[in-house]
């Protein structure tokens, strides 16, 4: 009886032992995050109707590239020009997807695309859920108005009290910025960008809030519409850098990719970002 004890206690020793180590062993590497570009191919996506940014044309003319899926429609702008040089810098191939502006973070999420290059602020809450590589313009925040409304003359925020206002929806434009306006009187959100300045040229507001680059892509096909810039005085609008620092958007972890991304940007300095926007805006369709 004792010898069987004996036996079963080594027994249990030894299976104790084996679990002890078991447990002590290093836990695995979790499985790096594929690029998306393994294929040579960097897809990304736009809404192809946000100039000076993006925008939707008819042709290849001014170095525009096929949009994914669309019969004879090219995407050029802002966005494709930075896309391009990316992708010449790391001998990739260019395919942009046509996207609504709200499918853009959630289409980085599900891998639809590898990356979101399409005037993206890089703000605390998106950086919650993708990414962000860049930045790779600052944009600052101003106001549009029609040259014979009242506004015309503002000089600060406070100028704009009580007026009508609207900005694109899920922007910090309208969410944080319209806010900031004492008793503003403001509207639903406009879909998307060439909504909003609709808004303004019929009359249904008497203002929009955006960023500097759209605003003078919007001026350029309206000439009736001046630019409100109040940046350098007291009377401004609020914003942190993720409000005016646009990124280039991935999955999250998808560190490979941002490394690729980072090295094109990072040498590239605010005079570099102003001057390949304005080449944009040159070419920029009236009707975009």
């Amino acid at each position: 009886m004792r010898r069987l004890t004996a036996i079963l206690m080594a027994a249990l020793m030894v299976f104790a032992l084996a679990a002890c180590g078991q447990s002590s062993a290093p836990a695995a590497a979790p499985a790096a995050v594929e690029s998306g570009v393994e294929d040579g191919v960097l897809t990304i996506a736009m809404e192809c109707a946000y100039a000076p940014y993006n925008w939707t044309q008819g042709d290849d003319s001014n170095g525009a590239v096929p949009i994914k899926d669309s019969d004879n429609e090219f995407a050029n702008g802002y966005d494709v020009m930075m896309a391009k040089k990316i992708c010449e810098a790391n001998g990739w191939e260019l395919e942009v997807i046509k996207a609504d502006w709200d499918s853009l973070v959630p289409g980085v999420q599900s891998r639809t695309y590898d990356a979101v290059i399409a005037g993206q602020s890089m703000t605390a809450e998106r950086s919650e859920q993708v990414d962000f590589a860049g930045p790779y313009l600052y944009a600052s925040i101003v106001c549009l108005t029609l040259k014979d409304s009242p506004f015309a003359s503002a000089q600060g925020v406070s100028d704009l009290a009580g007026g009508s206002c609207t900005s694109q929806s899920a922007t910090i434009w309208y969410d944080t910025m319209l806010p900031q306006i004492p008793n503003a009187n403001i509207q639903p959100a406009a879909e998307s960008a060439p909504a909003m300045l609709m808004a303004l040229e019929t009359g249904t507001v008497d203002f929009v809030c955006t960023d500097m680059p759209t605003a003078q892509g919007a001026v350029a096909a309206y000439p009736d519409m001046t630019i409100l810039d109040f940046s350098g005085s007291e009377d401004d609008f609020v914003a942190d850098d993720g409000d005016i620092n646009i990124g280039v958007s991935v999955f999250k972890g998808n560190t490979a990719l941002l490394d690729a991304i980072n090295a094109v940007l990072d040498p590239m300095t605010a005079d570099d970002f102003n001057a390949m926007m304005a080449d944009a805006i040159a070419v920029q369709p009236m009707d975009a």
